[in-house]
C-alpha cells in the first residue's frame, strides 16, 4: 500500500518531533510562530490523539519511539465546505460544449434526467470520497440536486454514504434547487421531508435575480426557522453587478433575526460592486454572521469566458475585504470533472495551492491556511476538526515541505495523511472504475 513518505513507529504512542505548523491552526498554544507564520513543533501521540504539543527541541520526560520529521510542514486534515458530489465525475458522457456557465445548466440537467439514478449517485460519491480522504480531507460539505424524482433517489443514497463513511469523512449535505422553486409549497415540502429522513439539518438554494427573490427567500428562513436548519446559498454566479442577491439574503437574515448559520458561496459579483454598495453590503453581512466561500477553480473555469476571447476577470469574489472587515472567508473545491468544472480531484492542498495563486493570498497575512481549515470547521459546527489541538484526533498531513513556497511549487503527491495516529493507504481509485457509467452519453 502507498502510505506516504513517513515510516511512523508501530506504537500506540510516539512521538513526532521537529515540524512546522501553521501557528493559526494550532489550538490553545503560545508557541511563537516565524515570519511565515510557522511554529515549530513536536506533537506526542498517544491512542490515536495529540496528547502534547511541545516547542521543537524541548526535552520530555520518558521513553517514547519517535519520528524526526526534519522541518517538515504538518497541517490538520482539512475541511471541504462546498462540494458537488453527486454530480462528479460525469464529464466523460457530459462534456460542457462551450466551457459556459448556461452550457454547465443544461449539460448537467440532461444528464441528471438520463441517467442519474441511485447506483450511478452512490458509485460516484464512493469515488469522489475515496479520492478526498486519500488526499486529506476529514469532512466534506456536499450540495444535493434536489428536483423532482432527483429528491426521492439521491437523498437515500447520500445518507447510506454518509452512514458508510461515518469515522473517516464527515459529511453534510444541502439540498440545491433554483430560488423560483422555493416559491412552490410541494417542492419545499418535499424538499424538507427528504432534509428531516436523510439529511443535516441544512436548506439552501441558488438565489438571483427573480422578482420574487424576497419572497422565496423569506420562505426559506421561516423554513429554516421553524425546522431549526441552517442555511447554505448558492449566490450571485455570474460577472453582472446587479445581481446582488447576496445583500437580499443578508437582508432576510436581519429581518428573521435569524441566528443559525449562513453560509453563501461564489458572491462572484460582489468583486464588482462600487466602493460605497461593497461597503454597505459588507456591513449587513458582518451583522448577520454571514461567512463566505469562494470557490476559485471552478469560477475561473466558468466566469468571463467568451470563444475567442482572453478572459478579463479572475471569477473570484472580493475575499480580501471580506476577511478585513470580520467576515469569516474560506475556499474549497466545488465541482469536479463534471461540466461545471472539467478538472479537479478534491485535493485542499491543491485547491490552497491554487487558491493562494488565483486571490494573491500570499503578501497577505500569514493565517490563510485557516480557510481550508478552521474556519470552514466552525462554518459546519464542526468542533476538533480542521485545527492541532491537544485531546483532538491525531488526524494529520505530513508534508516535506519545510515552508509556504516549497508546499505551493509541489503538489506533494509523496503526502502522508494519518487518521487517528495511523497512516491511511492513500491510493487514488482509478477513474477505469467509473467507465460502466459512462456508456450513456448525453
Amino acid at each position: 500500500m502507498t502510505r506516504g513518505f513517513a515510516r511512523l513507529p508501530d506504537a500506540p504512542a510516539f512521538r513526532l518531533t521537529d515540524l512546522r505548523v501553521p501557528a493559526c491552526l494550532i489550538e490553545g498554544s503560545d508557541i511563537p510562530a516565524d515570519r511565515r507564520g510557522l511554529a515549530r513543533v513536536n506533537l506526542a501521540i498517544a491512542d490515536g490523539r495529540i496528547e502534547a504539543i511541545e516547542p521543537a527541541g524541548a526535552l520530555t520526560a520518558g521513553a517514547m519511539p519517535t519520528l524526526d520529521l526534519d522541518g517538515g510542514m504538518v497541517l490538520p486534515r482539512l475541511v471541504d465546505c462546498h462540494t458537488h458530489i453527486d454530480k462528479g465525475h460525469i464529464w466523460p458522457r457530459s462534456p460542457n460544449p462551450d466551457g459556459t456557465f448556461p452550457g454547465a445548466l443544461a449539460t448537467v440537467a440532461a444528464d441528471r434526467e438520463a441517467n442519474w439514478s441511485a447506483e450511478d449517485v452512490r458509485t460516484r460519491m464512493g469515488f469522489s470520497l475515496r479520492t478526498a480522504f486519500a488526499h486529506g480531507t476529514a469532512a466534506l460539505r456536499t450540495h444535493i440536486d434536489s428536483l423532482g424524482k432527483q429528491i426521492g433517489i439521491s437523498w437515500p443514497v447520500y445518507a447510506e454514504i454518509r452512514a458508510e463513511w461515518a469515522g473517516r469523512i464527515a459529511l453534510q449535505a444541502s439540498p440545491l434547487f433554483g430560488a423560483d422553486a422555493a416559491l412552490d409549497p410541494a417542492h419545499m415540502a418535499a424538499v424538507i421531508a427528504a432534509v428531516k429522513a436523510h439529511g443535516d439539518r441544512l436548506l439552501g438554494c441558488v438565489t438571483y435575480m427573480i422578482p420574487e427573490l424576497d419572497r422565496a427567500l423569506d420562505i426559506l428562513f421561516q423554513a429554516a426557522i421553524e425546522n431549526g436548519f441552517d442555511l447554505d446559498f448558492h449566490v450571485d454566479e455570474t460577472n453582472d453587478p446587479a445581481a446582488r442577491s447576496l445583500e437580499h439574503i443578508a437582508d432576510a437574515a436581519l429581518r428573521h433575526r435569524f441566528t443559525g448559520r449562513i453560509l453563501c458561496g461564489h458572491c462572484c459579483s460582489f468583486s464588482l460592486q462600487a466602493p460605497e454598495d461593497e461597503a454597505r453590503i459588507v456591513a449587513k453581512l458582518r451583522e448577520a454572521g454571514i461567512a463566505v466561500v469562494s470557490l476559485p477553480l471552478c469560477n475561473m473555469y466558468l466566469q468571463d469566458r467568451q470563444r475567442g476571447r482572453t478572459p478579463r476577470w479572475r471569477g473570484v469574489t472580493a475575499l480580501h475585504e471580506l476577511k478585513a472587515a470580520g467576515v469569516p472567508v474560506m475556499i474549497a473545491s466545488d465541482n469536479t470533472r463534471d461540466p461545471f468544472y472539467a478538472y479537479g480531484d478534491l485535493d485542499l492542498v491543491e485547491v490552497l495551492r491554487e487558491g493562494t495563486r488565483i486571490l494573491q493570498l500570499d503578501h497577505s497575512g500569514p493565517d490563510w491556511a485557516c480557510a481550508v481549515a478552521r474556519t470552514p470547521a466552525e462554518a459546519m459546527g464542526l468542533w476538533n476538526a480542521g485545527v492541532i489541538a491537544v485531546g483532538a484526533p491525531a488526524d494529520l498531513i505530513l508534508t516535506r515541505a519545510r515552508d509556504w513556497t516549497e508546499l505551493f511549487s509541489r503538489p506533494q503527491a509523496d503526502r502522508s495523511v494519518l487518521v487517528a495516529g495511523k497512516p491511511i493507504d492513500r491510493t487514488l481509485p482509478d477513474y477505469r472504475e467509473l467507465d460502466h457509467l459512462m456508456a450513456n452519453a448525453t
